[in-house]
């Protein structure tokens, strides 16, 4: 599997991480293995405007774009998982993402940010991403974070299934993870997580298969 290099993101954390529970594991910015690969982690720090100039540097949204139209696993971490949504909002910027998902990136209402530290999640049924990890804390670092996302929302029955979501509060509840067929995404850092984030990143592997 491989992790997309956009120069952003703390790339090797996340390869240690993946290599720890037997993945083996390739970074690159090169188009052609990112579009190959069994599985493409997209992993992202910093801010949202900086990642998207970076991923777009790579054609990275046309990358995870063709990945996912022919059912091909994405995870995204962090900022990583921001990008998948339409918008980001932050220090008056709104700049455009990816476009997978609905929904935008904002700054939470929080008495600190920010948000720094070990979190429990909200787990949906039949989650496989977070199979035997409901109770588990996971690490955070953001300020920013999705308040609203109405694809995972109850509403009439649709012949699409909807996206499992894992929500989490600090202040405002906002979005911790997302499983929507072949595209996954934490807002937590699985590579920081010790050993509920490894069972994670071992679950999603398992997909890969």
């Amino acid at each position: 599997m491989t992790i997309l290099d956009y120069g952003s993101g703390n790339l090797r954390s996340a390869e240690r991480a993946l290599a720890r529970v037997g993945a083996d594991v390739t970074v690159t910015s090169d188009r052609e293995t990112a579009l190959d690969a069994d599985g493409l982690v997209v992993p992202g720090v910093g801010a949202f405007a900086a990642c998207m100039d970076g991923l777009r540097g790579v054609d990275g949204p046309r990358i995870i774009g063709r990945r996912l139209a022919g059912g091909r696993p994405v995870l995204g971490i962090c900022v990583g998982m921001q990008i998948l949504f339409e918008r980001g909002v932050e220090h008056g910027h709104d700049a455009e993402g990816c476009g997978e998902w609905p929904g935008v990136v904002e700054q939470l209402e929080a008495p600190v940010l920010p948000h720094m530290g070990w979190n429990t999640v909200e787990v949906p049924e039949d989650s496989v991403l977070f199979d035997g990890l409901a109770d588990q804390r996971f690490y955070f670092v953001h300020s920013y974070g999705v308040r609203d996302f109405p694809l995972g929302a109850d509403g009439p029955p649709s012949p699409l299934a909807r996206p499992k979501v894992t929500w989490a509060k600090h202040g405002d509840r906002f979005v911790a993870g997302v499983e929507n067929g072949a595209l996954s995404a934490t807002q937590f850092h699985p590579e920081k997580s010790g050993d509920a984030g490894a069972q994670l990143l071992e679950n999603w592997l398992r997909t890969l298969d």
